[in-house]
């Protein structure tokens, strides 16, 4: 049970100008949502972190409004929240999968996204993960938000030469030396 393991958990980035995050919640579950909003909001304040905040009708939205926000807007990070509870039908894989999927290929293009969408069996899981006092999975999915901008922002001044020269290293084409082709 992972409510009885200790866990690593990093300290918060600091930042030398202001980070504005965007909560994306799926208030289908509003107390549990409230909870992980809590949570999220507490998390980036310490950080010294801007918070605005949208809801969306359920999980599979989450991803729509991120992307959107990421092509429209001006936020350097996200947190999607929300929670899926397993029912009776296989509905809860299509969301589950759908939008976790989503919000990967998202990251995967540079977008710095915190994932705290719950996917539980049940709503007593949902609440102990969702409580800002227990597990705190809002706080969490801040956290990594605010741990990708800072990634993103320590990398984003780097410059990359062409393939893996060196900055500042002349370019040579194969079969040249000191730019005279030798062949």
């Amino acid at each position: 049970m992972a409510g009885a393991e200790t866990h690593h958990i990093l300290p918060l980035p600091a930042f030398d100008r202001p980070v504005r995050l965007l909560i994306v919640v799926a208030p289908y579950y509003l107390d549990i949502a409230e909870n992980l909003v809590r949570g999220a909001r507490a998390v980036a304040e310490a950080a010294g972190a801007q918070v605005e905040r949208v809801d969306v009708p359920g999980a599979l939205e989450v991803p729509s409004a991120i992307a959107m926000a990421a092509r429209m807007a001006d936020y350097d990070g996200f947190v999607a929240l929300g929670c899926v509870i397993r029912g009776e039908t296989t509905h809860y894989d299509t969301v589950c999968n759908d939008s976790s999927r989503a919000l990967s290929l998202m990251g995967l293009e540079g977008v710095c996204i915190g994932n705290g969408i719950l996917t539980v069996e049940n709503r007593a899981q949902a609440e102990v993960r969702a409580d800002p006092d227990g597990q705190n999975k809002g706080g969490g999915a801040a956290a990594a938000a605010l741990h990708l901008v800072a990634l993103s922002r320590r990398w984003s001044r780097k410059t990359k030469g062409i393939g893996f020269r060196p900055t500042g290293e002349p370019f040579r084409i194969a079969g040249e030396q000191g730019g005279k082709d030798t062949a």
